[in-house]
């Protein structure tokens, strides 16, 4: 066996015994847990679990563990899913003309803070491509229009597939995804925006803050659903403003916001830390 973890999330109705059996699942076959949370969601007793165990010294062999797991799993009518931390996912960057989202992750990245491949970047315009050349990175151009939308979506997601891509990233990608694509990408894909939604909607959101005075600005980072900003929440925070800051001032905090959190909600992705129920998660951190 190899260093790596086996990391099992789950979900269930909750009732009693659940932890016990997991637990006693991975001691009797040698396994030495070395991460465990859970939580319980008391309006629907859902029970919410994400364990994880070595690998070395385990008796059952990575191939078979799900395998094993099977007859617990129909005992306590569990959702689940298995992953490793030796895994690399393959993420996709779709972007338009804002940088600095895109520049972040991909420095990021380039300094081994993703634990992640990065194939493929996606772009409706051009203005990106000298960037992701400075980091040897694929660059492909779909120009999208009313007319054009669904005929370039089919060959965006054919090339996702030919890429073998696990998760997309809209690093400030100003494009609507469609039904289709967001079925074909379920929980698999990330946006970022700015939280002045839905109070000022619409363009120049930083100027109608300013112009109302607010006091704190943020970012919310979510898993892409077919309504718009409207997807189960992985990652939020804010930032205090005062009269003192210019138009571009705040512009200038919220695109720092904007970087931090969607970094961070990436990061809790590929690390497997998210369990989806209905329009909510439950985020292991």
């Amino acid at each position: 066996m190899s260093d790596a973890n086996a990391i099992l999330l789950l979900s269930c109705p909750d009732q009693k015994g659940i932890v016990a059996s997991v637990s006693n699942f991975i001691f009797k076959h040698d396994g030495n847990i070395v991460h465990a949370d859970q939580h319980t969601s008391q309006g629907s007793k859902t029970f919410f679990m994400r364990i994880e165990w070595e690998l070395k010294g385990f008796k059952i062999p990575r191939r078979k563990i799900g395998q094993a797991l099977e007859p617990l799993a129909r005992q306590f009518r569990m959702k689940w899913d298995l992953r490793f931390s030796d895994d690399v996912p393959r993420m996709a960057l779709f972007v338009s003309r804002h940088m600095h989202c895109f520049h972040d992750l991909i420095l990021r990245h380039s300094m081994g803070e993703f634990q992640a491949e990065i194939p493929l970047v996606i772009s409706n315009h051009l203005d990106l491509k000298p960037l992701a050349r400075q980091f040897s990175l694929k660059f492909m151009h779909f120009p999208i229009t009313p007319e054009n939308k669904a005929r370039q979506e089919e060959r965006e997601i054919r090339e996702l597939e030919k890429h073998k891509i696990d998760l997309v990233v809209l690093a400030r990608y100003m494009q609507v995804l469609s039904s289709p694509f967001v079925e074909a990408y379920r929980n698999r894909a990330i946006n970022i925006h700015h939280s002045f939604l839905p109070a000022f909607a619409g363009g120049k959101p930083y100027e109608q803050a300013y112009d109302r005075g607010v006091k704190i600005i943020g970012a919310t980072s979510h898993y892409v659903t077919e309504n718009l900003d409207d997807g189960p929440i992985i990652a939020q925070d804010v930032i205090k403003i005062s009269h003192r800051d210019s138009v571009n001032d705040i512009v200038m905090k919220g695109k720092d916001l904007e970087r931090i959190v969607l970094a961070r909600a990436v990061r809790l992705h590929l690390e497997n830390r998210i369990l989806v129920y209905g329009s909510k998660t439950v985020v292991f951190e």
